[in-house]
């Protein structure tokens, strides 16, 4: 044996086992090293069609956060303000063409295309937010708008029901169906449609053009959503009289919309990840839309007395407004074949909720507003 051989046998076995461990590890993390780090960041772009102070630009960049974060930052998705990088009416044009992967808008802004969109935000004296949900997950409303933007290569999903809204504002009060004659009112959908037969005029602007179409006179009464919204767009500074309720749009329905080939590109559970990260956020954002909102209305009545009159349409109105927005919505209806399938499913599902609803919760409200001990 050659001296000091004892000593150094044991380091030498040492340094032996620990390099066999680390070419072991190495060669661990050679073998995984496809699911760390090779995973590709896939990067959307998703213009919205609201002002950068509103809840449903809120609402996207909530989407756009929580997806990336669930995602490891696989999935990024870039939310841009009304007008930031294209007109909010392109949104659904450039996302068809594959421009851009996604768009947070509302259905009834491409009833030009077909007219069966109008349903998929909600139809005047439709059913309220809670029915329109009940549609579309367990009746067949989802199904339906998939089919219908199919065509367009879009893919629909339920961004959140910004509803009930307001009725609007005006500078002179609607005491009876003629005062609106001779009205130009911003005002979207097919309620639009609604006041057209009443002798109006409907104007349909982004939200980011009210305030200014008021002072310079293009209108002289508009709607946008409601109390949190509406104040944000300084529209309490254009009209003294703010009416309710939004029989125009009593369950609006904002869509996420994705292009399909990106959509259908994404790996399974990525697709599958996204679609709870919307489901998700339509919950949140429903909560959040109803307590600002009250908030909001507690401002108004408050910090705003003297200054903004809450008025409610008298009943008189509201039943010839209905007798009208029946004709429109059946003429509507009558257009394409898509449109007539569609509004046979909302009808159909409004009618089987309505005796439910009227039963629980609409006796239930009665007796809590009118305070009866």
């Amino acid at each position: 044996m050659i001296p000091g051989q004892a000593e150094k046998t044991p380091r030498r076995k040492f340094i032996a086992r620990a390099s066999g461990l680390v070419a072991a590890v190495a060669a661990t993390t050679i073998v995984d090293a496809p699911n760390v780090i090779a995973q590709p960041k896939i990067k959307w772009r998703m213009p919205t069609a609201y002002p950068a102070a509103s809840l449903n630009q809120g609402v996207a960049l909530r989407l756009a956060k929580t997806v990336e974060e669930s995602s490891g930052g696989r999935l990024q998705i870039e939310v841009f303000a009304s007008g930031q990088i294209m007109d909010p009416f392109q949104c659904f044009d450039a996302a068809a063409k594959g421009t851009i992967e996604s768009f947070m808008a509302v259905p009834s802004y491409w009833a030009a295309r077909e007219p069966a969109m109008e349903w998929f935000m909600t139809i005047p004296f439709g059913m309220d937010p809670d029915g329109m949900a009940h549609w579309y997950q367990q009746g067949d409303g989802l199904k339906l708008w998939e089919e219908t933007y199919a065509p367009f290569g879009l893919v629909p999903r339920p961004a959140f029901s910004n509803a009930p809204q307001m009725g609007g504002w005006f500078r002179k009060k609607i005491n009876a169906l003629a005062d609106y004659k001779g009205l130009k009112m911003r005002i979207a959908g097919l309620g639009g449609k609604v006041i057209e037969r009443a002798g109006a005029t409907a104007v349909l602007t982004p939200a980011s053009e009210i305030y200014g179409n008021f002072e310079r006179g293009v209108i002289d009464a508009g709607e946008w959503v409601g109390p949190h919204d509406d104040l944000e767009l300084g529209l309490h500074r254009t009209a003294r009289y703010y009416y309710y309720p939004g029989w125009h749009e009593p369950g609006t329905v904002e869509e996420f919309t994705f292009n399909r080939k990106a959509y259908e590109a994404l790996p399974v559970d990525l697709r599958r990840l996204l679609d709870h990260t919307v489901a998700a956020t339509n919950l949140f954002a429903r909560t959040d839309f109803n307590t600002k909102n009250a908030v909001a209305l507690e401002h108004i009545k408050n910090e705003l007395k003297g200054k903004v009159e809450l008025v409610q349409f008298p009943t008189t109105v509201m039943r010839d407004l209905r007798k009208l927005a029946t004709e429109v919505v059946r003429e509507a209806s009558e257009k394409t074949p898509m449109a007539r399938k569609v509004h046979a499913s909302f009808t159909k599902f409004q009618a089987l909720l309505g005796p439910w609803d009227q039963l629980a919760e609409g006796a239930y409200h009665q007796f809590v507003s009118h305070r009866t001990a």
